[in-house]
């Protein structure tokens, strides 16, 4: 079996694909590294090992002394955050991408790698937006996602690497926090919700975004990763979509569950970067090419994410 390494094992992704990896794959196939020390528990009990991936050498030496064939490469500045140090973000968000197609070339059989709906702009159409369509980002991790996407399928016509990878909506997962991000709003609502606190939100009640419960969004990085290299048409990015949602409509249906839980909107710089995304995204090309479909709509994701969290406390 192919060893795995994941770069970024203690984020909101990493976290949950590290741990579905090692059930799939076992324990000893996949190492998970990050910035961290030590890594997060809910990871599992596999090799763990420190990583900056702005440090080439180290990352060449793991993949040598492990006998990795395969990289998910998740470390990244996110949107927000991104814009607070839009050199930083471009320097991080570049270099290392680059440093894991590098070694696609001869060391590794694939690499997946996680691109964004940030990578479409004002001027592309909101509602249903085409798998290919006018990209112009106006945030400075829209523009390296759509940079990378093009490094992507470069490296793989170039050189015939095997990258792969896949345009997420909004992220919920329970069982990491949100790392700087314009959808983040969704994961931080329920934190406050099961606390019995007012939340404060970052977005207008109205913001419409693309969102999807973690465990598809990990069911779809393996899904494609499993997939078959001549399944796989597109080697820049496919569009991904499970549900689209407000904070007023999700609010609601966790009022389902809190019927007296409040929030208020105080809108800041994230309004306008969600303001530029979509409403909403055609996935049919992942529907056809590699069997994609989504679980959770919804009323599945706030039952799954109360559960999760209400699991999480109780169990700390």
């Amino acid at each position: 079996m192919s060893k795995i390494l994941i770069i970024g094992a203690c984020g909101q992704l990493g976290t949950e694909l590290t741990l579905k990896l090692r059930t799939l794959k076992g324990d000893d196939n996949v190492l998970a590294t990050d910035l961290r020390s030590e890594p997060v528990k809910f990871i599992g009990d596999g090799p763990y090992e420190q990583l900056d991936i702005m440090h080439p050498s180290r990352f060449n030496e793991l993949i040598d002394n492990y006998g990795i064939k395969e990289v998910y490469h998740l470390a990244a500045v996110l949107s927000a955050k991104s814009e607070q140090d839009p050199r930083f973000a471009w320097k991080l968000n570049m270099e290392s991408l680059l440093t894991v197609l590098e070694a696609g070339k001869d060391q590794l059989e694939k690499i997946y790698w996680p691109s964004s709906i940030a990578v479409f702009g004002p001027d592309t159409p909101k509602v249903n937006t085409p798998q290919n369509t006018v990209m112009n980002p106006n945030t400075i991790y829209g523009i390296s996602k759509q940079a990378g996407e093009r490094w992507c399928e470069y490296y793989f016509e170039k050189y015939g690497v095997d990258v792969r990878s896949l345009r997420y909506p909004g992220l919920i997962g329970h069982k990491a926090m949100a790392g700087g991000g314009t959808t983040d709003y969704a994961v931080d609502i329920f934190h406050k919700a099961i606390a019995e606190e007012k939340y404060e939100c970052f977005l207008s009640r109205d913001a419409m975004l693309p969102m999807m419960h973690m465990d598809d969004a990990v069911k779809a990085t393996i899904g494609l990763m499993e997939t078959p290299a001549e399944n796989v048409r597109i080697r820049s990015s496919y569009n991904l979509a499970a549900t689209s949602f407000t904070p007023a409509v999700i609010t609601s249906e966790i009022r389902k569950h809190y019927p007296d839980f409040e929030i208020e909107y105080a809108p800041d710089f994230r309004q306008k970067i969600a303001d530029s995304w979509p409403d909403s995204v055609d996935d049919s090309a992942a529907r056809q090419d590699w069997g994609w479909h989504h679980q959770y709509d919804l009323k599945e994701l706030v039952e799954k994410m109360i559960t999760g969290l209400k699991e999480s406390i109780v169990f700390n």
